[in-house]
């Protein structure tokens, strides 16, 4: 079965302090974004990437592939006003008539194990609309509308990672769906439509790089 992974980065850094996007900052020798983009290419054999980057971005990314004779090949999508229309953007990029597995990911997340990518991907075959999760360690508080807040059981809950992997006409059909607020990931938007998400095993160092402190 064909598959294939759309990397969202359209981040412009703020919370870094600087002026460089923080998915083209280098870590081990290059942009994080190329990281991430090998960490496919690696964990799934012929796996076709649409990267969606902001329009003001594309020429700045390809002289970086230049610069570091990044040959890995993809197409590029536009970025949209939000993660949705971004990603809807990479969708249409993708045939309408093919039995496929589609995943999204951060661009940003370049930690994200093989074994994780491979799990995600096996879920999404089987017709399973499939999320990486690791368990909550931390005690949680819930802020109540009266300010007041009280603990819930960290038991309950999962931290979301990516990929979000789909089957193909599924993921299609949900974002023929308006857009709403509501729509905080992918999983959420596919959910609204009736679909069940299946949460598999994430890894605990699949990051999505934000601050300086996630940098080092």
């Amino acid at each position: 079965m064909k598959s294939y992974a759309i990397i969202v980065a359209g981040g412009k850094g703020l919370r870094m302090g600087g002026d460089v996007p923080k998915q083209f900052l280098p870590i081990d020798g290059k942009p994080i974004l190329m990281h991430t983009i090998e960490a496919f290419r690696k964990a799934i054999d012929g796996i076709e990437i649409i990267l969606v980057l902001p329009a003001d971005q594309h020429d700045y990314w390809q002289k970086l592939c230049r610069d570091y004779d990044f040959c890995s090949p993809q197409q590029i999508a536009m970025g949209g006003e939000t993660r949705f229309h971004s990603v809807k953007n990479g969708i249409v990029l993708l045939p309408d008539d093919e039995e496929a597995v589609v995943g999204i990911h951060d661009g940003v997340r370049p930690f994200v194990s093989k074994e994780t990518i491979r799990r995600c991907y096996e879920a999404a075959a089987e017709g399973k609309a499939a999320v990486p999760v690791v368990p909550v360690v931390e005690t949680i508080r819930q802020i109540l509308p009266d300010g007041k807040s009280i603990t819930r059981p960290r038991n309950e809950y999962r931290l979301v990672q990516t990929p979000q992997t789909f089957p193909l006409a599924m993921l299609k059909r949900a974002y023929e769906q308006p857009y709403s607020e509501a729509f905080t990931d992918d999983a959420s938007v596919v959910e609204a439509m009736g679909e069940e998400i299946l949460m598999v095993e994430g890894n605990r160092e699949n990051i999505k790089i934000t601050t300086p402190s996630d940098l080092r």
